[in-house]
C-alpha cells in the first residue's frame, strides 16, 4: 500500500491537522475582535470544528454563538466577512491555497442534548437495565 492511499472512511490526518490550524486561527481572529461588524459586536462565538475539503480549497467552519443564533444574523455576518477573515488567517496559517470559508451553525450540541434526554427517559432506562433475574 502506498503512502497516498487512504483506506479509512473519514478525513486523512493531514486534513484534520489543517482543519485544526484553521480553527485556531479563526478563533484567535474572532477573540481579538478584528472583524468590525455591528452584528458581531459583543458576540461571543465558539469555533467548534473546521472541515476542510480534500483539495484544501474550501472549508466549512462550524460555529456556536453564545446564546444561540435564532435569527441567523451572526452566521450571515460571518459569511459576509469571510473574505476579511480569510485574509487575516493568511497572516497566521501558511498554505499554498487559503481555503474559502463557509460558516454554519454547529448543531451537534443540540443533538447531544437530545440523545442525553432520550437516554434519561424512564422507559429507556428500564430497557437498558435488562431482564431481572430472581433466581
Amino acid at each position: 500500500m502506498s503512502r497516498r492511499e487512504h483506506t479509512g472512511g473519514g478525513p486523512s490526518l493531514r486534513l484534520l491537522r489543517v482543519g485544526e490550524n484553521v480553527r485556531h486561527a479563526i478563533s484567535a481572529i474572532l477573540t481579538r475582535g478584528d472583524v468590525q461588524d455591528p452584528d458581531l459586536a459583543g458576540a461571543s462565538v465558539t469555533v467548534s470544528e473546521v472541515r476542510v475539503s480534500p483539495d484544501l480549497r474550501n472549508a466549512t467552519v462550524f460555529v456556536m454563538p453564545l446564546g444561540g443564533d435564532k435569527d441567523g444574523s451572526i452566521t450571515k455576518a460571518l459569511n459576509k466577512n469571510s473574505a476579511f477573515i480569510r485574509g487575516e488567517m493568511s497572516k497566521v496559517v501558511h498554505m499554498k491555497y487559503m481555503p474559502r470559508l463557509a460558516f454554519k451553525i454547529d448543531e451537534s450540541f443540540d443533538e447531544a442534548s437530545h440523545i442525553d434526554a432520550l437516554l434519561k427517559n424512564p422507559k429507556v432506562q428500564r430497557d437498558l437495565e435488562g431482564p431481572e433475574d430472581d433466581a
